[in-house]
């Protein structure tokens, strides 16, 4: 993978009784983000540090530090860092289990070997479209 995502679990599942996890993940300057897509957890972006271009559904905004972005189970979203600089921002999972997937991301992107005894299902992730054109 070309463009890494670094990764800091917060919170895990086993954490929240499943409830949520909370993830930090940084990602650099130009990330094409995931392809547009849409699962069954919630998730909300909390943006720390840098810009990055949300879009749900039709609508495509930018956000930055301090803005929020609500993505509830089932809508369509993705996003994309654009910008000429990192940007950083908080995951919130609800319920918590696509962690595992960041974890796992994160170990790879290091250049880790993952065990597989720890390598945890996540729940599943259904792609509808491509990563948010750059302008």
């Amino acid at each position: 993978m070309a463009q890494s995502i670094v990764t800091h679990t917060h919170l895990r599942g086993e954490h929240t009784d499943g409830a949520f996890a909370l993830v930090e993940n940084t990602v650099p300057a130009g990330f094409g983000g995931p392809p547009l897509h849409h699962h069954d957890f919630d998730e909300g972006f909390y943006v720390l540090d840098g810009e990055l271009t949300f879009q749900l559904g039709e609508e495509v905004a930018t956000a930055g530090p301090g803005d929020f972005v609500w993505a509830p189970r089932g809508a369509v979203h993705t996003l994309a860092n654009h910008s000429g600089r990192e940007s950083r921002y908080l995951l919130w999972i609800a319920p918590a289990g696509f962690e595992t997937y960041f974890e796992r991301l994160g170990r790879l992107a290091a250049g880790e070997d993952v065990p597989e005894p720890e390598i945890k299902p996540y729940p599943p992730t259904i792609v509808v479209g491509g990563q948010i054109p750059a302008v």
